[in-house]
């Protein structure tokens, strides 16, 4: 499985430990940054991840903040992205199954290096289910993303 991962400054103190698991789990990382603790615009890197994710050159994505929120909101702006923030196992795992979650987005100054590792591990672990039912919800989260272009489309 191929990573893409980013974290802008606020989460910067947790980048190399995200980066350990992620290379102990024996997975190919694309790492967009950022490099230095200064300033960045957390815009920026999402937009970067949902790129590799959207052309196959990643499989998931991985992002930091500093609470996760503002990385979430932006990659959900994003056709065919599904992002959303896990500060538990549960959340990071079923987001998978349940709702084909392609980005987990965890905020730095929230949660530890060490529940971060198992909400990783959580997340990469899991499949979307098969089950009809979860499907036929993720078409339909399809549907709104296509119809919500439609109207912006038509306003311009």
């Amino acid at each position: 499985m191929k990573i893409a991962f980013a974290s802008d400054h606020s989460g910067y103190h947790m980048r190399a430990d995200v980066l350990s698991v992620l290379e102990k789990l024996e997975l190919e990382v694309l790492d967009f940054g950022c490099k230095t603790p200064d300033r960045v615009d957390f815009p920026d890197l999402t937009r970067k991840v949902c790129k590799a994710i959207r052309s196959g050159t990643a499989d998931r994505g991985i992002m930091l903040c500093g609470t996760g929120i503002g990385v979430a909101i932006a990659a959900n702006k994003v056709p065919g992205i599904r992002a959303s923030v896990c500060h538990d196992v549960h959340s990071a795992h079923q987001g998978v199954e349940h709702d084909d979650m392609n980005v987990l987005c965890m905020g730095a100054k929230i949660i530890g290096a060490w529940h971060a590792k198992d909400i990783i591990e959580a997340f990469i672990k899991a499949e979307f289910s098969n089950d009809e039912y979860f499907r036929q919800r993720t078409a339909k989260l399809t549907i709104m993303e296509i119809d919500a272009a439609r109207e912006l489309s038509n306003k311009i």
